[in-house]
């Protein structure tokens, strides 16, 4: 690269797996690796409400060790409140991966998991 010529640097919207593969095609990446890619890609911020305690710590933990967030009131790790609206963020691909790790948990995550699935 010419360390004087300025690269262009643009913004691209990443809807849905569909448009995380057309990108990727159009700058000529392999198609296995777009397969493997797309869930990447793709960004969710989905807002839970009303999560029982245990469950939205499990969530924070969950989605923290797939490489995801979540965050919640203030009051739920002083355990000072019952439930809390919980937003989760993550790439397709960590969200599946915690949606895994979910369907392994007590406290309904399980029935949030199937939830999950549907609304992603």
């Amino acid at each position: 690269m010419d360390v004087d010529k300025r690269l262009v640097i643009e913004r691209v919207k990443i809807d849905d797996t569909l448009d995380a593969e057309r990108e990727m095609e159009l700058i000529g990446a392999d198609s296995r690796g777009i397969a493997i890619m797309r869930d990447k890609a793709v960004f969710r911020v989905v807002k839970v409400h009303d999560v029982p305690l245990r469950a939205a710590n499990l969530l924070k933990q969950i989605f923290l060790s797939k490489g995801g967030e979540a965050a919640v009131s203030r009051g739920t790790a002083a355990m000072t409140v019952e439930q809390t609206d919980v937003l989760l963020m993550g790439t397709i691909a960590i969200y599946r991966a915690s949606i895994d790790s979910m369907r392994e948990q007590p406290f309904g995550l399980r029935a949030l998991a199937d939830e999950l699935v549907n609304f992603l």
